[in-house]
């Protein structure tokens, strides 16, 4: 695999990148008739329909990981267009879902062909979930919509749930398949790496990654989907049991931290004020 391959593979086939705002993803998953899409995370309701028109889709369904209005914000227009079913967290009360989802359901958005295994992710908001597939049809290899729970080379503020639940959080999409392309919610890459640099200063694949990403930014070019591989390597908040993290957290909290808990908690603070 090549470096260009390594921390940014080309997108699988059935997804259309749908940037919106300044910094979000938007997703679009094509059927396989080529007819319809299923939208995750339809923050907004206008780039969604302009992606529809553009690739000749409808709408057949919508998936959203939680209720923040940068991912959920077009779904009352959406919904009223198109009369698609709505799926999202049970436990988070977001206008406009009529298929609420816990952990470890699964899901077949009506007329696409794909089955996703919902996973419970709180930590960012209270009821998080993502969505995977351990084999999109077309091309076998596995895809995660993770929302704001994991991103290239980082992960999402703490605000409703506690830093426990967040690393237990992450830790369960790291273990999925190495070979899982993230599709997160933001393009936030180049300012992750960045912190992860100040954490892991001699990481060289980290080095090799801030050069990639820089060179894609400067083509007008993603950074994500990224391999869940590569985040076991470069992420630092999927890394907190490693000796050069835990090094860093110590430096910060002016000990050793007690637990891999406070160790992510220590360097999620410190990521917080980073600039």
């Amino acid at each position: 695999m090549t470096d260009q391959h390594l921390f940014c593979p080309p997108a699988h086939a059935s997804v259309v990148t749908v940037p919106a705002f300044s910094d979000n993803y938007l997703w679009l998953i094509r059927s396989a008739d080529g007819l319809s899409a299923t939208a995750v995370d339809p923050g907004d309701a206008d780039a969604i329909e302009v992606a529809l028109r553009e690739h000749r889709l409808r709408l057949g369904a919508i998936l959203l990981t939680h209720h923040h209005p940068d991912h959920a914000g077009g779904v009352s227009q959406l919904k009223a267009s198109w009369g698609c079913p709505v799926y999202g967290p049970r436990v988070e009360a977001i206008p406009g879902v009529d298929h609420p989802l816990d952990d470890g359901d699964r899901v077949m958005p009506p007329g696409l062909g794909i089955e996703f295994e919902v996973l419970a992710v709180p930590g960012h908001t209270r009821g998080h979930i993502a969505y995977f597939c351990k084999a999109m049809p077309d091309d076998g290899r596995p895809a995660l919509f993770c929302g704001d729970t994991l991103f290239a080379g980082g992960c999402g503020r703490v605000f409703e749930g506690t830093p426990a639940q967040m690393l237990t959080s992450l830790r369960r999409l790291a273990a999925l398949p190495a070979a899982s392309l993230v599709y997160c919610a933001h393009e936030y890459t180049q300012s992750n790496l960045r912190f992860a640099a100040a954490v892991e200063p001699d990481n060289a694949l980290l080095r090799a990654r801030i050069d990639h990403a820089a060179a894609r930014r400067a083509r007008g070019e993603a950074t994500v989907p990224s391999l869940l591989g590569i985040e076991h390597d470069t992420n630092p908040f999927l890394r907190a049991d490693a000796a050069t993290v835990r090094r860093a957290a110590a430096s910060r909290l002016g000990h050793e931290p007690a637990s891999d808990v406070d160790c992510f908690a220590a360097i999620r603070e410190w990521k917080n004020g980073f600039r």
